[in-house]
C-alpha cells in the first residue's frame, strides 16, 4: 500500500534520465498516480520499454523521447516538444546523472566539462525551461533537483562529481528564491546508495555490506523509497516546503 496525492492527478509531469534506475522509479511512481508523465534519455531501448509497459494500465500512457541533455540546443527542442504534447508543465523532476569515477590527477579541461555538463549544467537550463512555462501556465509548479550524499560523506574516486552535486544544492536555494513569488517551489531530494543495476557495477557484495552497516537502518534503498518522496513534495500536500533538502539515505554516515 502506498500513499495516493490527489493533487497529482492529471499533473503534467517531465522527467530527466528517466529510461532506468531511480529515473524509472519515479515514472513509474508518477504515472501510478494518474499524472501525465514525458520523460528523457539516451538510453532509447530501456525508455520505449518502459513507456510501452507502463502504457498498459496507465490513465495516461508515458511519452519518451530520446535526448542528449549535454547538448544545450537537443535539451532545449526536448522541453519545447514535450511541454507541447503535455500542454504545459507542473512538476519538473531533474534526475539525470551519471557518476563516474575517476582520480584527480586523470582530470583534464575537457573531462571536467564533459563531467559538469552531464551533471550539473543541464538541469539549469531544463529548470529555466519550466519555469517559464509554469509562469506562463499561472498555476505555478515543482523543480525536484536531484543531489547525492555523496559530497557530503567525502567518497573517494568521486571529486568532480561530488563538485556537481554540491552545486546542485546552492542552485536550489537560489531558484527557490527567484520563483518562489511565482508560485514554484523547489527543492533538493537527496538520495544515498540506492540499490539499481548501475551502483551494483561499482560496489562488491562486501562493499555493499559495509553501506549497510553504515545505515541507521537495514536494508538496500530502492528506487520507490526516492520516488515516494518525490510524490509528496510534487503535490500540493508540501505546499509550503521550498528551497530545502530532503534525504533518503537511510541515515547513512
Amino acid at each position: 500500500m502506498t500513499a495516493v496525492y490527489p493533487s497529482l492527478q492529471d499533473r503534467r509531469v517531465i522527467v530527466t534520465g528517466g529510461a532506468t534506475g531511480i529515473g524509472a522509479g519515479l515514472v513509474e511512481a508518477f504515472v501510478t498516480q494518474g499524472a501525465r508523465v514525458a520523460f528523457v534519455d539516451i538510453q532509447d531501448d530501456a525508455g520505449e520499454s518502459l513507456a510501452a509497459r507502463l502504457a498498459t494500465d496507465a490513465r495516461h500512457a508515458p511519452i519518451y523521447r530520446h535526448c542528449d541533455l549535454t547538448d544545450l540546443a537537443d535539451l532545449d527542442h526536448a522541453m519545447t516538444a514535450l511541454i507541447a504534447a503535455l500542454g504545459g508543465v507542473d512538476v519538473l523532476l531533474n534526475n539525470a546523472a551519471s557518476d563516474d569515477r575517476h582520480s584527480v590527477p586523470d582530470v583534464t579541461p575537457h573531462y571536467w566539462d564533459e563531467r559538469m555538463n552531464v551533471n550539473l549544467r543541464h538541469k539549469f537550463f531544463a529548470a529555466q525551461a519550466a519555469a517559464k512555462a509554469m509562469r506562463a501556465g499561472g498555476r505555478g509548479g515543482v523543480i525536484l533537483n536531484f543531489g547525492s550524499i555523496s559530497w557530503h560523506l567525502g567518497l573517494p574516486d568521486l571529486v568532480l562529481y561530488q563538485t556537481a552535486k554540491a552545486a546542485i544544492e546552492g542552485m536550489t536555494r537560489g531558484l527557490a528564491r527567484e520563483l518562489g513569488r511565482d508560485g514554484i517551489r523547489v527543492n533538493t531530494i537527496v538520495p544515498g546508495n540506492v540499490q539499481t543495476p548501475r551502483q551494483e557495477r561499482w560496489y562488491t557484495p562486501e562493499g555493499e555490506a559495509e553501506i549497510v552497516a553504515a545505515q541507521c537502518l537495514d536494508g538496500r534503498i530502492q528506487p520507490a523509497d526516492v520516488a515516494a518522496v518525490a510524490l509528496f513534495l510534487a503535490a500540493d500536500d508540501a505546499r509550503m516546503c521550498t528551497g530545502h533538502d530532503y534525504w533518503v539515505d537511510a541515515g547513512w554516515r
